[in-house]
C-alpha cells in the first residue's frame, strides 16, 4: 500500500529558531549526561573505590551501546515521524538518567551507562535527520553550528553545576538534575516540533528487505569514505577528552571543585566560536573548514597532554584552545554528512553513522584508559602518549577529509 506523500512543512524564521534551540537543548541533556561522568571521575573513583580505568570502561560501556543503538535505528529510524520516534526515545533517555541516580554500586551503575547509551545513542540521528529534512543544504552549517553549540552550553552550565552538587550532594546529584531539565526539553519539543513524515512518502520498505539495505548503505563506496572519516575524528579526541579531569586532579593538583572553573572557559569559549565555525562552513566549504580546524587541533592536543605544572589562571587560558578547535572541527564534519545521503536514507545513514561515531568514542576512550599509569600518589603517566596518537590521527583526517566532499544535491558526494 503507499502512503499519501506528507510534505515537509515549511517553518516560519521564528518557529525554525525555536526548533533548533530545542534540538540544542535535547543534545544538551545528551552531552551532558556523558560528559559530566569525566570530572566526576575522582568522586566516582573514591566512591566506589576504583581507578581510571574503570571510570573509562563507563564511559566505554556508555559508547559501544550507543553504537549499537544507533546501529540497529538505521533499520527503523526512517520508518517513523521524526518528532514521534524522538519523544519515544527521549523518554526512555530520561529514564535511563533516574536509573543511573538511583545506583548504589558501581556494576548497577555500569548497566544503567549502558542503558543510557542505548536509548541516548539514537537522539544525535534524529535530530540530525530533522535538520537535513527541514534546513536547505546551504545553510546547514550555521543550524548544525546552533546544534553544537549544546556542547558549549554542558561546559559551560551542566557540566560545572553537575560537578558543584556532585561536591555538595553526592555524586548521583548531577543525574536527577538531568531527570528535571529532560522533562522539561521533553514537554518543549513536543509543542515546538513539527511533525516530519516527508520521508515517508512512497512504499514502505518490506521488513525482509530492511537487514539487505542495511548492509548495502554500509557497503556503498562514498559512505563508507564518510563513516571512515567520523570514527577516528571520534577515536582520536576521546583517547583525550574522558582523562582530562583525573589528570588536572592527579597531576596538577588541582580540587575537584576547581576543575568546573576549567570547564567554564572552554565552555565559554566554545558558545562564542561555534557558531561562527558552522557559517564559516556554508561560506568556505564544510570540507576546507573541518580540514582546516583538525589541523589546527593537533597543537592544543600535544599541549594538553603536555603540560608542566601550571597555576589555575594558565590552565584556563589553555583549555579554551583544546575545546574551541577539538569540538569545533565536528560542526563542518556533520554539516558535511546530511548532504551524502539520499532524503530517504537520511536517517539510516545518520544512525550508521552515529553508531560508528560511539565505536569510535567506546574505542578512544578503551585505547586512551590502557596507556594510562596511576602511582600511589594518585599521578596519571603516559598521557603524552595518547597526545601523540590523536595527532597522527588528527593528522590522517586531514589527508581523509579531502576524499569525501558533499555535492550541490542532498543525494551525492564527490570522490577524489
Amino acid at each position: 500500500m503507499t502512503s499519501a506523500p506528507h510534505p515537509t512543512p515549511l517553518l516560519d524564521p521564528a518557529r525554525e529558531r525555536w526548533m533548533l534551540w530545542l534540538l540544542a537543548l535535547t543534545q544538551f541533556t545528551v552531552i551532558m549526561d556523558f560528559m559530566v561522568m569525566m570530572p566526576l571521575a575522582p568522586q566516582l573513583m573514591q566512591a566506589f573505590d576504583i581507578g581510571p580505568a574503570a571510570v573509562s570502561g563507563a564511559v566505554s560501556a556508555y559508547a559501544w551501546c550507543a553504537g549499537l543503538s544507533g546501529l540497529l535505528a538505521a533499520t527503523y529510524i526512517d520508518r517513523f515521524d521524526r518528532k514521534r520516534l524522538l519523544l519515544v526515545m527521549f523518554c526512555l533517555f530520561t529514564v535511563s538518567n533516574l536509573a543511573c541516580a538511583l545506583a548504589p554500586n558501581f556494576h548497577v551503575l555500569l548497566w544503567s551507562r549502558a542503558f543510557a547509551g542505548l536509548t541516548g545513542g539514537v537522539l544525535g540521528a534524529i535530530t540530525m535527520a530533522i535538520i537535513g529534512d527541514v534546513i536547505p543544504a546551504e545553510r546547514r552549517g550555521a543550524a548544525t553550528g546552533v546544534v553544537m553549540t549544546s556542547f558549549a552550553m554542558a561546559a559551560i552550565g551542566g557540566v560545572p553545576i553537575g560537578v558543584v552538587l556532585a561536591a555538595h550532594f553526592g555524586w548521583a546529584s548531577p543525574f536527577f538534575l538531568l531527570v528535571l531539565l529532560s522533562l522539561l526539553v521533553w514537554l518543549g519539543a513536543a509543542r515546538v516540533l513539527p511533525s516530519l513524515r516527508s520521508h515517508l512518502a512512497g512504499t514502505p520498505t518490506p521488513l525482509r528487505e530492511v537487514l539487505p539495505n542495511l548492509l548495502a548503505l554500509l557497503r556503498e563506496p562514498r559512505h563508507v569514505q564518510a563513516f571512515a572519516l567520523s570514527v577516528v575524528n571520534m577515536t582520536a579526541g576521546m583517547l583525550l577528552i574522558p582523562f582530562i579531569s583525573p589528570m588536572l586532579v592527579g597531576n596538577q593538583g588541582l580540587a575537584p571543585l576547581d576543575v568546573t572553573w576549567v570547564y567554564l572557559a572552554g565552555g565559554c569559549a566554545t558558545l562564542v566560536t561555534a557558531r561562527m565555525v558552522g557559517r564559516w562552513a556554508d561560506r568556505a566549504g564544510k570540507q576546507t573548514v573541518y580540514r582546516w580546524m583538525a589541523l589546527f587541533s593537533i597543537v592544543p592536543m600535544l599541549l594538553i597532554t603536555h603540560l608542566p605544572q601550571l597555576p589555575l589562571l594558565a590552565l584556563m587560558l589553555v583549555f579554551p584552545l583544546f575545546m574551541v578547535f577539538v569540538s569545533g572541527r565536528t560542526i563542518p564534519l556533520q554539516a558535511l554528512l546530511t548532504t551524502i545521503p539520499a532524503p530517504q536514507q537520511r536517517g539510516a545513514f545518520l544512525s550508521a553513522n552515529s553508531a560508528l561515531q560511539s565505536v569510535g568514542n567506546g574505542l578512544g576512550a578503551w585505547l586512551g584508559g590502557l596507556t594510562l599509569h596511576t602511582d600511589a600518589a594518585g599521578h596519571i603517566s603516559g598521557y603524552g602518549i595518547n597526545g601523540w596518537i590523536a595527532a597522527g590521527l588528527s593528522l590522517l583526517t586531514v589527508w581523509w577529509a579531502a576524499r569525501v566532499s558533499g555535492a550541490a544535491g542532498p543525494a551525492a558526494v564527490t570522490m577524489r
